[in-house]
């Protein structure tokens, strides 16, 4: 099946330049444009918790929430910033506007603060990406198998790291992951899962996993992954937002590799970055807000969907990945990851 969005810069830029034409600048942290009326009376507010400028999940988020809407329903972007603290006022403060007839996040974080907004404003109507909360009336969560984006990095990160060791680099069997911040998706799901990929290849290797503390700090960053190279690490895996520069840098100047997360970062930095494990936050956005439009988004479920369902995978198309990585390692992981879309590989 072919996937409803492809996945290449310029489609993002177009897609973005368009959400942007139908909204108005920012002023700090807030709405970008009032809520645009439509012919159904609809209005979708979509909280963005962060800011869309160079957050692809969110650009996705935007994308396809905007795709989804057309001529059917007012959307309206509001920023929340990088201070999460903010969120939840934030939050309940477009709950209480009674402006929105849905409003739609993404975040692992957004389940708990709406459980604490939707019992104050049972009225209000949540779609949430990229977290699970099931039971509430009011709240329909979709929910990424990140075990298996995970273990597909993972499975990459040890099949370059024991081929740099053929070619006469001192093996050390440990990879890296630098993330921006510690939260309960990171350390209980997507950390064993990538742990869980490497050990696929060689039951010895070890993860060594580091924290920026924040999701733009470049410098400290590429700190960090300065130290694990100097430690012996070949491969990291950059979940660190606009901090994922300074791992390129420090990558790119040791000769090491870098895989890439939740979207295609091949032509960031050709040759350093070997893998892209990616969501389709564009088309679950998509998907959903036209069932919530159609009268049939089943809130009160928590659905969880992977590669099997197309809203988790690994590039492997992009010329870049064909340059950059050898033809046996490809077919490797194009291998394993078949299995999992038959279901011969279960990862929960």
């Amino acid at each position: 099946m072919k996937p409803l969005f492809a996945r290449s810069t310029p489609f993002f830029a177009a897609a973005l330049f368009t959400v942007v034409i139908f909204s108005a600048p920012l002023s700090g942290c807030g709405v970008k444009s009032a809520p645009d009326k439509t012919a159904s009376g609809k209005t979708i507010g979509v909280f963005i918790p962060g800011v869309i400028s160079g957050s692809p999940v969110y650009e996705m988020l935007a994308v396809g929430v905007q795709a989804a809407a057309e001529s059917r329903a007012g959307v309206t972007l509001v920023e929340g910033g990088y201070n999460q603290a903010e969120w939840e006022n934030k939050v309940t403060a477009m709950a209480a506007s009674a402006s929105y007839d849905l409003i739609v996040s993404a975040n692992p974080s957004l389940p708990g603060i709406v459980a604490s907004v939707s019992q104050k404003f049972p009225r209000q109507y949540f779609l949430l990406l990229d977290g699970e909360l099931p039971g509430n009336p009011s709240v329909y969560t979709l929910r990424y198998n990140q075990r298996e984006q995970g273990y597909m990095a993972g499975y990459m990160a040890a099949m370059v790291t024991e081929e740099f060791s053929q070619n006469g680099a001192g093996l050390t069997r440990r990879i890296g992951l630098v993330a921006a911040q510690e939260y309960p998706v990171m350390n209980d799901i997507i950390l064993p899962g990538y742990l869980e990929g490497a050990r696929a290849i060689n039951p010895d290797y070890q993860a060594d996993f580091r924290i920026v503390g924040n999701w733009y700090d470049a410098a400290r960053a590429e700190e960090l992954a300065a130290d694990m190279i100097r430690g012996g690490v070949k491969v990291i895996l950059a979940i660190s937002g606009g901090a994922n520069e300074g791992i390129i840098q420090a990558s790119h100047s040791a000769g090491t590799k870098v895989l890439w997360f939740d979207n295609n970062g091949y032509n960031v930095r050709p040759g350093t970055v070997v893998g892209c494990a990616v969501l389709a936050q564009d088309k679950a956005a998509y998907n959903q807000v036209r069932r919530w439009l159609d009268g049939e988004l089943p809130f009160g479920k928590a659905e969880t969907l992977g590669v099997a369902d197309q809203y988790v995978d690994f590039i492997q198309d992009d010329p870049d990945y064909i340059l950059g990585v050898s033809e046996d390692i490809r077919k490797k992981q194009a291998a394993m990851i078949e299995r999992i879309k038959s279901g011969d590989l279960v990862l929960d």
